[in-house]
């Protein structure tokens, strides 16, 4: 399909598009006039962790093509917390809780995009300010009497609990009627006439725009992005050692750019699209390249998704200790690092402290493996001990490393 808009366009081009509503109204909207369009974000952690980096970059595209991103924190929603394929309810924050995960992640927000009071300026809201002041009784009848209850228990987020017989409760299910009166909401304070999201927030978005046009006569649209997955089938974003956080705090810069040099030699192209600047056709050159020459094309990937989140100097910074860890066999000064009081620890204990194993029979594990390596040398007997003398470099597998320290 050939897009009027320059925002189609982007978004068809870099493969941000599973579902929209009404494509070519969308379109032609977004040909002649500035649209606003918001994603939802619930404070439920101080960071996003890297599954929300296609959203927030969604919303980067929506700017970049001369559109306002709003972006919307939960701190009524939050309160609750989204049950769509989750298995189990979420723990209840606390209000300064929540109001102190707001203030957190809006730091990430800032490093993608331009706030400000301009037509095309991104723009934080908080549902709170409107949730909070519902009445019960006005809202079951101003708002309640659009939904389905039918329609509501057929969606496949409800229907995964229900049919693992997982409990699902009132408080939840009424998630999705407040996220679709969010829209509402946001259409009639803000123009906003667009909301995206993950394939899993489908069945809310169109909840919410047929709320606007059933109470109001609006049209709004939506757009989904497709699941994230690896070329190995894995969701985009686990590893060994758990999220990958998008704040310095919760994950060092070597870590979160190691996460990207690691790419699959398959996925290189595709995240290069979604997750950075780089142009099209410089993508379609470095995608192209082959054996090791591939791995030139992961080391742009680090540096540009590292320099956009994090900053130029982390993503320098973390390049040149790779350089010096991989190629000169140095330690490198931005490597995770296990302080130990004493003379010697354990390999065991020393993959733990790294956070390299979560327990010690997955420790043992990665050592019965041939994964462990202290200063390069495979370790086989999981009783060694490490002398701390210096930095002694403890790596799992092929990229893992770390440093155990004295303290």
């Amino acid at each position: 399909m050939t897009h009027q808009s320059d925002l189609l366009r982007v978004l068809a081009g870099r493969g941000y598009i599973h579902q929209m509503t009404d494509a070519a109204a969308l379109d032609a909207l977004a040909a002649r006039q500035v649209v606003p369009g918001y994603i939802g974000f619930d404070p439920t952690a101080p960071s996003l962790h890297v599954g929300s980096l296609v959203q927030i970059m969604l919303l980067r595209r929506l700017q970049q093509t001369g559109h306002k991103p709003i972006v919307l924190m939960g701190g009524g929603t939050g309160k609750i917390g989204d049950p769509s394929f989750k298995d189990e309810a979420r723990k209840l924050l606390a209000e300064d809780g929540i109001q102190a995960n707001v203030a957190s992640i809006k730091r990430i927000f800032e490093r993608f995009l331009t706030f400000g009071d301009g037509p095309a300026d991104a723009v934080m809201l908080d549902n709170a300010e409107w949730l909070d002041a519902l009445e019960y009784i006005p809202f079951l009848r101003d708002v309640g009497q659009h939904f389905s209850v039918n329609r509501m228990l057929g969606f496949d987020s409800v229907k995964l609990r229900l049919d693992r017989e997982q409990s699902l409760s009132f408080l939840e299910f009424n998630y999705m009627i407040l996220q679709a009166y969010d829209f509402l909401e946001l259409s009639r304070r803000a123009g906003c006439r667009l909301q995206m999201g993950g394939s899993d927030q489908w069945g809310n978005i169109v909840n919410g725009i047929e709320l606007a046009r059933r109470m109001d006569g609006t049209e709004v649209f939506g757009v989904t992005t497709p699941l994230i997955t690896t070329a190995d089938g894995t969701k985009m974003g686990k590893t060994m050692a758990g999220a990958v956080w998008l704040h310095e705090d919760q994950l060092p810069h070597f870590d979160y750019w190691q996460f990207w040099r690691n790419t699959d030699d398959r996925d290189v192209g595709r995240f290069l699209r979604l997750f950075t600047d780089v142009t099209v056709d410089e993508i379609a050159r470095l995608e192209a390249l082959q054996g090791a020459e591939i791995n030139a094309a992961k080391i742009v990937l680090a540096n540009e998704a590292t320099a956009m989140c994090r900053g130029m100097a982390a993503a320098e910074q973390a390049a040149e200790t790779a350089r010096r860890t991989f190629e000169e066999g140095g330690s490198g000064d931005a490597l995770p690092t296990f302080a130990v009081s004493g003379p010697t620890i354990g390999i065991v204990d020393a993959l733990i402290g790294l956070g390299f194993a979560k327990s010690k029979g997955e420790a043992r594990r990665l050592i019965a493996g041939g994964g462990a390596r202290v200063n390069g040398e495979k370790i086989s007997d999981e009783g060694y001990s490490i002398a701390v003398q210096g930095d002694m470099r403890v790596s799992a597998g092929k990229k893992l490393h770390g440093l155990v320290i004295a303290g």
